[in-house]
């Protein structure tokens, strides 16, 4: 059905937890969804295989050791079994509503780019993926979450092809979200927004992996 790749960090501390949280909660998705990790950072390796999803390494890094997405994309769309493919970042858990709105959309467009709002969640442990384990999440989404403002946008489902020419953007800097939706504009493609819908949930975190912070 459709292809997942993401970038992550090193598998350390609470963002290797949040991020094990997220890769199990997609592939407990459906059965033909692929996943693949890009990059080479410490433990990227050693999760892909122990999740049991790809792995692809060596990643274009800019001056400062960041991964650059034009590599990592172009990496992905050749490596791709399905013609849609879905980014998302590492720290993202993603309800079945992702699902069911992919498949409305798929039905109606084969050229179209759907994205969300995050809903932005403090989660600390691992994740009990257990029956059940959606419900208790959504409960406390809706007692303890909130949704992102308009550039808070961590995932996007797209037909292979359209974000062609990706300029040599670092991974986790700011507005690459706005190129993504401008490039969709530009190639005449569906562009949807499914916040009503999707609820994919962020899970807070630091930034002490940048030297600045945020």
């Amino acid at each position: 059905m459709m292809t997942l790749f993401t970038i992550p960090k090193a598998f350390e501390g609470h963002v290797g937890v949040i991020q094990r949280n997220a890769i199990e909660s997609w592939k407990l998705l459906r059965s033909d969804c692929e996943i693949i990790l890009l990059g080479d950072d410490p433990g990227v390796a050693q999760a892909a295989e122990e999740s049991g999803v790809r792995h692809i390494p060596n990643v274009n890094r800019n001056e400062f050791g960041t991964p650059l997405l034009d590599s990592a994309y172009l990496l992905a769309e050749q490596a791709a079994t399905y013609p849609r493919l879905c980014y998302i970042n590492a720290d993202i858990i993603m309800t079945s509503s992702f699902i069911r709105a992919a498949d409305t959309v798929i039905k109606q467009s084969d050229w179209f780019m759907m994205t969300a709002r995050r809903w932005n969640l403090d989660i600390t442990a691992n994740i009990d993926f257990k029956n059940g384990w959606e419900e208790g999440l959504l409960r406390d989404v809706s007692n303890h979450g909130h949704l992102g403002h308009h550039a808070e946008i961590d995932f996007w489902l797209y037909s292979k092809g359209l974000l062609q020419g990706i300029p040599p953007l670092a991974v986790g800097r700011m507005a690459f979200e706005c190129w993504c939706l401008y490039k969709a504009r530009s190639m005449k493609a569906d562009l949807i927004d499914a916040t009503g819908t999707v609820v994919s949930i962020h899970q807070n975190h630091d930034y002490s992996h940048h030297p600045q912070g945020k």
